[in-house]
């Protein structure tokens, strides 16, 4: 299998060298890699945002007209408030369309840091649609490119040495391979082709005799006659607060307000490598007047335990979200699963008056039973669900207002409403309640709250946002919750609040530091067998410092110190992280580099830390730092020629006190961890 990669890779390089003589002056903004870091660094645990980086690449080479653009296509870019949609769409009906993107400053909401933000994704010229589309236009203005990524660990794991067949096991190799395609015609008309092999996977062998073990394909299409949007093969939906339909990328409560309220993109094409959280098969956007209807429906083959009974019917156990086909296990359970989707989304629209409904049934081929736990007690089980949900959203001059409410037919409700209002124009405030019932369940929901499941929960999310000054920002926030059943650890209802506290000072492109303080209690069982078994409180406290300079047009320095406390039963652990970032961009060379070295310890897996990286194009790294050690880490990115680029990454873990790393088919011997990655990309 070495081989393969060195074929792989050999072919990217010629692809490479191809356009050396065509070579050129490079230089690249860094915007879309500082906002991608803003709005992860407010997560705690690992996202995939790859198709998000992917978005916005896009923008920042093909800007979005101010004056064609919508709703659904500004919600997009995931930083911009309802209230500045709106303010924006509402500035372009009154006054005609825009003649500079400088009329921005003279909108209402819109303060300094966002237009800085927004400036490079935006433009005031014309764009074209499909009509008088010929083969030359689609080919002469069309862009494409095929990108090549390989990544392996360097250290032997276990998994690999196990030779005994009748033992768990990888089957595959350590190398991982990924391919992807895209050809998009002025973002009217795009098609993506996704292929990734994980490390263990095996590679045309065994079942894998195609090759990679994940294929992903999405064709979407914009503005033909009444059909807004058409989406052919892995797609997307994204419907109002998330309770009933929301695929992709979600964030949770954080240090930006925008996050208080989803902002449904409606149908959007699927590019992500992730293998689970998509929908397959094909969807519509049509517009007829003010109303929008999307029927969708979808087909796909989930990986799961799925068993038969003595009756001759199937029932299912689990289902993996994970994407890992590695193991003898994972590969018997390998796309063992129909999963069948139906439903329709419709939405009306009055000036500032949006509302929708939404109808989702969901199928399988088994009835899906539980291990009669207790706290299983109102867990969804059977082979079917029928999920309905209304939605609203109205701005009343500086006030938003938003929910949604939703149904599973048979079972139970969840509801999530509340506002952003621009109090002043230097604060803003919200206030969000949440109210999802026990026995309400929605395979696709992914709404704000503290749980991992929209079910079971019921809170009041409420802060503020503070500009006394352009420069300064002071974000708060308070979020009190409650469990009305028991929960994973919990054997009893529980209670719990989420305290953020944020002041960032900012120099106008220059740098920014920022001073943040979070306090979480949460309940759990206590380390006690029953009957000595009781719920305790668990408390996890968080500070953290991170600082910012642009020293020269050249070097740009990150730093970052944050310490946790966490309290639970009377037992206290302490964490600790802080490493430095350096950033290398020279004008007039086709190379930038960045490196991190960081140093780490904490007493327990409790309190671990994450921490954004950056990594290769479309790739997205949030390590967790656990254990006493450093990690270090460079990127290489080299620009050859006009058409081509190529990617290093290396990195390595270094842990004190340890004579292995990782554990069971993971664990490798020694103190260290490393791992390569390499990507080719060739775009014309």
């Amino acid at each position: 299998m070495r081989s393969t990669a060195v074929f792989i890779l050999a072919t990217a390089v010629l692809l490479g060298y191809s356009t050396l003589v065509k070579s050129q002056t490079w230089s690249e903004n860094s915007v879309v890699e500082q906002i991608v870091e803003q709005l992860v660094e407010e997560l705690d645990e690992e996202i995939d945002v790859d198709e998000f980086l992917e978005l916005l690449r896009y923008y920042h080479t093909r800007p979005i007209d101010l004056n064609k653009t919508d709703e659904q296509e500004l919600a997009r870019l995931l930083f911009l408030s309802p209230l500045q949609i709106a303010s924006l769409l509402a500035h372009r009906e009154q006054t005609g369309k825009f003649l500079s993107v400088l009329e921005l400053q003279g909108i209402a909401h819109f303060d300094l840091p966002t237009i800085e933000r927004l400036n490079p994704f935006i433009t005031v010229s014309s764009t074209s649609t499909l009509e008088g589309l010929t083969w030359r236009k689609l080919y002469n203005d069309s862009e494409q490119q095929l990108m090549l990524r390989y990544g392996t660990v360097f250290q032997e794991q276990r998994g690999y040495l196990i030779t005994d067949s009748t033992r768990s096991r990888y089957l595959g190799d350590a190398n991982r391979y990924m391919l992807r395609y895209r050809f998009n015609f002025r973002n009217r008309l795009r098609l993506a082709v996704n292929m990734e092999k994980d490390a263990g996977e095996p590679f045309f062998q065994d079942k894998q005799r195609y090759g990679f073990d994940h294929y992903g394909v999405s064709l979407y299409v914009k503005d033909v006659s009444i059909f807004k949007e058409l989406a052919l093969g892995n797609f997307a939906l994204q419907v109002g607060q998330g309770l009933v339909m929301w695929n992709g990328l979600s964030f949770g409560k954080g240090a930006m307000i925008t996050s208080s309220a989803r902002q449904g993109a409606g149908l959007r094409s699927y590019t992500s490598m992730n293998e689970h959280n998509y929908l397959s098969g094909f969807a519509t956007r049509l517009s007829i007047d003010n109303w929008e209807i999307t029927p969708f429906v979808s087909w796909r083959k989930l990986s799961g335990n799925r068993s038969i009974t003595e009756d001759n019917s199937y029932i299912i156990s689990s289902i993996s979200t994970s994407g890992l086909h590695r193991t003898p296990n994972e590969l018997r359970n390998r796309r063992a699963i129909t999963q069948r989707v139906a439903g329709i989304d419709v939405t009306y629209r009055y000036k500032r008056l949006k509302v929708g409904a939404v109808g989702v049934y969901t199928g399988y081929d088994g009835t899906i039973v539980h291990d009669g736990s207790p706290r299983h007690a109102y867990s969804f089980e059977g082979d079917r669900l029928v999920n309905m949900g209304v939605n609203y959203q109205y701005t009343f001059r500086n006030i938003y207002l938003f929910g949604e409410t939703a149904h599973a037919y048979g079972r139970g409700w969840a509801t999530l409403n509340g506002l952003i209002a621009s109090v002043h124009p230097k604060a803003s405030t919200f206030v969000n309640y949440r109210n999802y019932q026990r026995n309400y369940h929605a395979v696709f929901a992914q709404a704000l709250g503290e749980g991992s499941a929209v079910t079971n929960e019921e809170g009041i999310y409420t802060g503020f946002m503070f500009h006394p000054h352009r420069k300064i920002e002071w974000v708060s926030y308070i979020d009190v919750f409650r469990f009305p059943w028991l929960r994973y650890r919990v054997d009893e209802p529980s209670t719990g609040m989420d305290v953020l506290s944020q002041f960032t000072y900012t120099w106008y492109k220059i740098g920014r530091v920022s001073l943040r303080y979070r306090h979480r209690l949460k309940q759990q069982n206590n380390s006690e067998r029953p009957p000595d078994r009781e719920v305790v409180d668990v408390l996890k406290d968080q500070l953290r410092l991170a600082f910012q300079y642009k020293l020269s047009n050249k070097w740009e320095i990150r730093t970052r110190a944050e310490g946790v406390r966490y309290e639970k039963d009377g037992t206290i652990d302490f964490g600790w992280l802080a490493y430095q970032d350096v950033f290398w961009k020279p004008a007039r060379l086709p190379l930038q580099a960045n490196l991190r070295l960081a140093l780490f310890a904490t007493d327990s897996y409790n309190a671990r830390l994450y921490a954004y990286e950056n990594d290769v194009l479309y790739a997205s790294a949030f390590p967790m730092y656990n254990g006493k050690g450093g990690r270090s880490y460079i990127n290489l990115r080299y620009r050859i020629g006009r058409k081509t680029d190529f990617w290093l990454r290396y990195s390595q873990n270094h842990y004190l006190d340890v004579e292995t790393v990782g554990s069971g088919l993971d664990q490798s011997e020694g103190p260290r961890r490393s791992e390569i990655k390499i990507q080719f990309r060739y775009q014309w």
